[in-house]
């Protein structure tokens, strides 16, 4: 195993020293969240130090073996044991080095989703109402819950905007890799000489923030309009300005939500979409100033950047920044995103563990 991960995990046996060590504190056991807290280091350590200390052990016992090879009488009984231990190792080895790849918090969160048209006119609307339905079977497949918290649509179909939460386990985790751009080439339905098109829509996958970072939007630099919901509700869309814009004036990102009758809820799903909005635009620039340094394997996550074609005619989706193909389309669209998103975690894990194999930032 390489050296500097064994003194990774050195330092993780001394760190769970000094949690049992903090736990039993009494000044420790009084202050309910910081034990909370700290319990929940203390069993993510321990299970990585009991993983490491069962690694250490068939490493002994793979040494004993191979002295005993020395031995005629022992031989076949020591050959047995060498390729038993060598497997184990090999097995606690890879689940070691997953252990220590860091956690992002955001991974477990809820997300918004935001869909939008670009190049291309009506067909990248179409496109945009083709990747809806494809995240909307991809969320029913996880059994997340959707909700639609605006949406802008498009006179032929499809549509110029849309928002969606989705609420799960896990979701942003699964689905971030899905922002960037998404380009799709085929043949329009309005197109009478059978000519392929090339038009794109743009994705952004936001975690969720919770209510503690709702809360630190000064009020100051919000401007809230309220107007007439648009769309489906009957006679109350002529009767009550419920629908809710909030603008942040110093960055002059705009949040909108029209799905409830209630304008209260309205206004906080909006306030909800808006802190993700400014935190993401906060994650991007940290991103461009890492990315100076050094290029990451699966992308910053940028709108601008064209991170999948949808190719109508081949049957194929190709994710670029993997350099992966499938030919599958039709199953993609339909909401099997399976392979790409392992195929993206996977890529984004190795990434990481060679920057900790090498001793550097993962």
């Amino acid at each position: 195993m390489n050296p500097s991960l064994r003194q990774q995990f050195d330092r993780l046996e001394m760190r769970l020293a000094e949690l049992d060590a903090s736990l039993a504190d009494p000044q420790v056991t009084g202050d309910i969240g910081r034990w909370r807290r700290l319990s929940q280091e203390q069993a993510e350590v321990a299970a990585i130090v009991e993983r490491w200390r069962r690694y250490l052990r068939r490493e002994a016992d793979l040494t004993a073996a191979r002295e005993m090879q020395a031995d005629p009488e022992l031989a076949e009984m020591a050959a047995a044991e060498i390729a038993e231990a060598g497997a184990d190792l090999e097995r606690l080895q890879g689940e070691l080095r997953r252990a220590l790849l860091p956690k992002d918090p955001d991974d477990a969160r809820n997300a918004f989703l935001e869909i939008r048209a670009g190049t291309g006119g009506d067909e990248s609307a179409l496109f945009a109402g083709d990747l809806a339905r494809m995240y909307l079977r991809w969320c029913e497949r996880q059994g997340w819950r959707t909700e639609v918290l605006s949406e802008s649509p498009a006179e032929l179909g499809g549509y110029k905007e849309l928002v969606l939460r989705v609420e799960g386990p896990a979701v942003y985790g699964q689905l971030r890799f899905e922002s960037g751009g998404h380009r799709v080439q085929r043949v329009p339905a309005t197109e009478s000489q059978g000519r392929i098109h090339t038009s794109a829509c743009t994705v952004a996958v936001m975690p969720e923030p919770d209510e503690a970072e709702e809360v630190r939007l000064n009020p100051a630099e919000l401007r809230i309009d309220t107007f007439r919901a648009s769309g489906a509700g009957g006679q109350h869309v002529n009767k009550t300005d419920s629908a809710i814009r909030i603008t942040h004036l110093p960055t002059g990102l705009v949040a909108e939500c029209q799905d409830d009758r209630s304008q209260h809820r309205n206004k906080a799903k909006a306030l909800a979409v808006l802190t993700a909005r400014l935190r993401e635009a906060e994650r991007a620039e940290r991103a461009a100033k890492e990315a100076a340094t050094r290029k990451s394997l699966v992308g910053s996550g940028d709108r601008s950047d064209r991170i999948r074609t949808y190719n109508f005619p081949q049957g194929r989706v190709t994710d670029h920044r993997i350099n992966l193909t499938l030919y599958k389309l039709g199953q993609v669209m339909e909401g099997d995103l399976g392979d790409l998103v392992e195929a993206l975690r996977a890529a984004r894990a190795e990434e990481q563990l060679a920057q900790l194999e090498a001793g550097g930032p993962a």
